[in-house]
This record gives C-alpha cells, structure tokens and sequence, in this order.
C-alpha cells in the first residue's frame, strides 16, 4: 500500500513532457492555431506567455538568456510562462546545452529541426508548438536587453496587441554602429517603406526582431517569411490593430559570431517584392489575372465546342454564353481557394460560398454582356477572327470583374475573427 501510494505522488508530480526529452517539430503549413480547448493533459494546459529563442551556434549564450529571462518572468508570472528554444541543429549542439538545462528551469522546452532553416521559420515553428494567449520572440545573443521583457509585457497588459522594442523611440538606439551599418539599416527600411507603405509604416522599427503579440492576432493567417525580419511577416499577414512601442538600445554581441551577411539584406529585398505581390490590390490583380488564364482556356475551349462549324456548329452568342459560365465557375472556384483565399477562410461553410458564387457570378455575367456586345462589334463589325474578337473582349473586362468583386463579392461578407 506505501509502494503504491508512492508511485501515485511521483505519477502526479510528473511533467507529461518529459525532461530532457525534444519538442517535435511541427510541420505542414506556417499557420498559427488557437489554443487547445482540452484540458485533459497538463501539457495542452493554456499559458499567459510563451516566448521563443530561435538559436544557431549557441552554445556559449543560451544558459545566460534562459537564466536572465527565467528570473524576470518568474517575478511577474511565476508557472504561467514557457520558454521555448527552437535550434536549427547548431553544430555547437546549442540544442543538447539547452536540453541539460531542462531540469533546472521546468519552464524550458527544446526544439531540435533538422530538415528547417532560418530564423523567421523557426519563430512560426516555436509558435505552432506554443500553449501561451500571448507569443514573443527574443535574440538568444543578448543583442536583445532581457530586462525590457516587462516592459514589453506592460503594453500588452494595457490592451496592446503587440509590443515592439524599438531603436527608434525614445530612449532607444544603437551602441557600436557604423556609419555604414546605419546607413544600410535606414536604407533597408525606406526601401521597406516605399514597397509596403502600409505595413512598414506602422511601426518605428520594423526591422527589430523582439516584440511579442496576441495570438488571436495571427489565427488563421498563413506565414510564408524569408529571411530574418519576422515582425515584417506578422505586420503583412497578422491582424494587429494596436501595437505599443517601448525603446531600447541594441547591444553588441559579447559571445558568438554574428549572422548578418550580405544574403540576409537580399533575403529581405526578396521578402518585401513576396509581400508586394502577396497583398493589396496589386497582389491579387496579378493572381485574379492568372485565374483569369485558366477561365480563357475553358471559354476558349468550348466556345471552338459550341460554335465551330466543324463541331456542334450553335450559334455564336448562344455558345459564348455557355461557354462564359463554365468558364466563371471555374475561376469562382480557385479565385476563392486562392486570389482572396485569406478572406474566404474567414468565412467558412456551405452557405457562405454560395453567396459569394452568386456574387461573383452576378458580376461576372454582368461582364458577359459586356463581353458578348464587344464580341460582336469586333467579329461581325470589324471582321476580326472570332477568337481573337474574343481574347480582345475577354481582356477588356477583365479590369472590370476584380475591381467590382474585390469590393463586392469577398469584401461585403468578410467577417472580423
């Protein structure tokens, strides 16, 4: 009976993660999930915080981070915080540093990725992998002042939804710089601005890679960073409607080596033209336009079907007509799994496409008679070949369907999450 009564008090203080034991990574998609509704596990229990420290080589940094860190937040939310450390297989074996610390700190949890690289993915990673309401982001090189932690932490308590230390608020800076190293900062950053005024301009330092934000925030949005500016990323694709700011001077790195290279300032280059591309109007007028390909494929197709006199040989506008609505229920379905796929994951259900099908298709015929008159005109008018009339007519409307279905048939039924 005293045996049995033993084994009961080790099975209830036992962590369900088990120590020095590696978190598995996620994969799949970069997309951040809400917090799991059950309780059942100790493990799947919500946290107030988790914060993540993306690591590669090290080793001789990561016990101080995790020892400042672990004082900080056990003062302000003693058992209701996470660290976790996500290495990218540092030849160092920061990960196995990491993992001996486990026992001491219980707070702890370590992710090893193999396949992975880069510190933006290893963010989303942590994250996926996270049970806090609020997730964070630090420098493992103590680049990044621990002690503005709380500081941080008080703008979220205030109601912000993400807090950003920043360089270029007051009481922020930098030590050491360069000349030329501030010069490229700044330059980077108004590149930033000029690209995605709207993104960038939202904070003082976009660049900063500490600063924490509220899960519900980023529910639902699917990642795809470059490079290491992941506050970009969550800014572009995250649904952050206030951000706090709090200043901090950026430190030189005291153990290790640094990892800014030449590649990452095109890494980021590359992130911003992505994002360009991604969002906004222009994005998906390139995307809408793709679609649109396929849609001319399919109208093309069963219009030579319909009309050629070498087929069924119907007349031209009857053909056009039939050939035009296959050819709208086909973009219909991959403009809504991908040019405005964001907003329709917002609105799930049966019933919810259906009425953005009917939208579009509304629109879309209201295009067809637009279309079907400028065939017409150029076919029987101005004797232009019948299937250039209709690429021509094709082309003219397209402008018209996305302007009229962005703001109609996505837009008007977009719900806030």
């Amino acid at each position: 009976m005293k045996v049995t009564s033993v084994l009961l008090l080790a099975l209830s203080t036992m962590n369900f993660t088990q120590p020095n034991s590696l978190l598995p990574v996620p994969s799949g998609s970069l997309q951040i999930a809400d917090l799991p509704t059950s309780t059942e596990a100790a493990k799947e229990r919500p946290l107030r915080f988790s914060l993540v420290i993306p690591t590669y080589k090290e080793a001789k940094n990561i016990p101080k981070i995790v020892y400042q860190l672990t004082q900080l937040l056990d003062t302000e939310m003693p058992g209701e915080y996470e660290l976790i450390v996500v290495d990218d297989n540092s030849p160092d074996r920061t990960w196995e540093i990491a993992l001996e610390l486990m026992s001491d700190y219980p707070q702890l949890r370590v992710m090893r990725r193999v396949e992975e690289r880069g510190l933006s993915t290893a963010v989303i990673r942590g994250w996926q992998a996270a049970r806090g309401e609020v997730l964070g982001v630090i420098d493992a090189d103590l680049q990044h002042p621990p002690e503005l932690l709380l500081k941080l932490w008080g703008e979220i308590k205030r109601g912000g939804d993400m807090a950003v230390a920043s360089r270029h608020v007051e009481g922020g800076g930098v030590s050491d710089w360069s000349i030329v190293r501030r010069f490229l900062s700044r330059g980077a950053q108004t590149i930033g601005l000029i690209l995605l005024p709207g993104v960038i301009g939202r904070v003082s330092d976009p660049m900063s890679g500490y600063f924490m934000v509220r899960r519900k925030c980023l529910i639902g949005s699917t990642m795809s960073p470059l490079g290491y500016k992941i506050l970009i990323e969550v800014l572009a694709r995250g649904r952050v409607p206030w951000i706090g700011e709090v200043g901090y001077v950026f430190q030189e790195r005291q153990e290790g080596e640094s990892k800014v290279t030449a590649k990452q300032y095109v890494d980021y280059l590359r992130h911003l033209l992505r994002l360009r591309l991604s969002l906004g109007p222009l994005g998906r007028l390139l995307r809408f336009g793709v679609v649109g390909l396929t849609g001319v494929v399919v109208d093309m197709g069963m219009l030579y079907l319909l009309s050629d006199p070498t087929t069924l040989a119907l007349p031209l506008t009857r053909s056009k007509i039939l050939a035009s609505e296959l050819a709208i229920i086909n973009n219909f379905l991959w403009n809504d799994l991908w040019t405005f796929g964001d907003i329709a994951r917002r609105q799930p259900g049966m019933r919810q496409r259906l009425k953005r099908l009917l939208k579009f298709n509304l629109i879309c015929l209201a295009g067809l008679v637009l279309n079907v008159l400028l065939l017409n005109l150029l076919f029987n008018v101005f004797g232009i070949n019948r299937y250039v009339a209709n690429l021509l007519a094709i082309a003219a409307v397209t402008v018209w369907n996305f302007w009229l279905n962005l703001k109609l048939s996505w837009r008007v039924t977009d719900v806030k999450p």
